[in-house]
């Protein structure tokens, strides 16, 4: 009983960190996109994105340094599965998401058209080689010189910048980087108590696996998308996720890849599928509407419900 009390303080003090640590890094964030004059959708693609998509990469390197790469692959399809479908269903369902015109021209089918470029490289040969690898990482490059190209115009057709915190520089290194660090210490407290609260009750590694872990990874895109979206950032909910799901696949894979060549089992081919699937329907979803309303999130969460029922009893 005190083990199960002692995880439940550390369960309940890893969301404290998670909630105040997503407001301090959507402060930031928001406060650069207004100093600067860089669009709320640009912010979100990149310095969000790639602060929330942090655990992701340290597993899938961290396991491919250590020999054990097969893990990338199931890590970076089942993470864009969960920030596409539940993450952006959530989000969705607590406050309906407006989304930048530039976002559905662009960001949208290009993450979809990399998605549908996994597939056959992990098909062929069933393995993502280091020339793949390289591939992929060639394209991320010129994915970041185009975003830094738009940021360098300063302006989008959408975004409304708006001042939130105090201006300076310090301030601003602050507010993202206490928020990231806060970010990533909670997801893991979180997952650590959870996990040992489920296993003292009895609960099989597998399920766990597939629950807690699963969606403990994704709590920092989760608790920041929610948080940008509820403070009246669009631009940062939708980007983080949508840049969360390119770095993924682009640098997390191309990086993975090159430093060693990633098992690809065919059984991935459909989760990659039901991820192709997902980007589909985050493109679609606004495109004439020009936001992501509760009956589209709620579809989401259908999906990915039928998804989780898959793997627990098909797999």
């Amino acid at each position: 009983m005190q083990h199960i009390v002692i995880n439940l303080v550390i369960l309940i003090c890893g969301f404290i960190l998670l909630i105040k640590g997503a407001d301090f890094f959507v402060k930031g964030a928001s406060t650069v996109a207004h100093k600067f004059g860089v669009p709320q959708i640009i912010i979100g693609l990149t310095v969000v994105a790639m602060g929330t998509s942090a655990p992701e990469a340290a597993v899938s390197i961290s396991s491919a340094v250590s020999g054990n790469a097969a893990i990338t692959i199931g890590n970076v399809v089942g993470s864009n599965i969960i920030n596409t479908l539940l993450i952006i269903g959530i989000t969705a369902l607590i406050a309906p998401i407006a989304v930048d015109r530039s976002a559905v021209k662009v960001d949208m089918p290009f993450m979809l058209g990399i998605t549908l470029l996994l597939l056959p490289l992990g098909y062929t040969g069933e393995i993502v080689n280091r020339w793949e690898g390289l591939i992929l990482l060639a394209v991320f490059v010129a994915y970041m010189a185009y975003l830094f190209h738009q940021a360098l115009k300063g302006h989008s057709d959408s975004d409304e910048l708006r001042p939130t915190y105090g201006q300076g520089n310090l301030w601003m290194i602050l507010w993202i980087f206490l928020g990231l660090a806060m970010i990533v210490g909670g997801s893991k407290m979180t997952v650590l108590g959870a996990t040992e609260i489920a296993l003292a009750l009895g609960v099989s590694q597998r399920m766990i696996g597939l629950t807690i872990v699963a969606f403990g990874t994704s709590l920092p895109e989760l608790v920041t998308s929610a948080t940008a979206a509820r403070k009246g950032n669009p631009g940062i909910a939708i980007g983080n996720i949508v840049g969360s799901n390119i770095f993924n696949i682009l640098f997390v894979t191309g990086l993975t890849a090159v430093i060693t060549p990633i098992p690809f089992q065919r059984a991935f081919m459909i989760d990659g599928a039901v991820a192709a699937f997902a980007a589909l329907l985050l493109w679609l979803g606004p495109l004439k509407s020009g936001r992501i309303g509760r009956v589209i999130g709620a579809c989401m969460l259908v999906c990915y419900a039928l998804y989780f029922a898959f793997v627990l009893f098909m797999k």
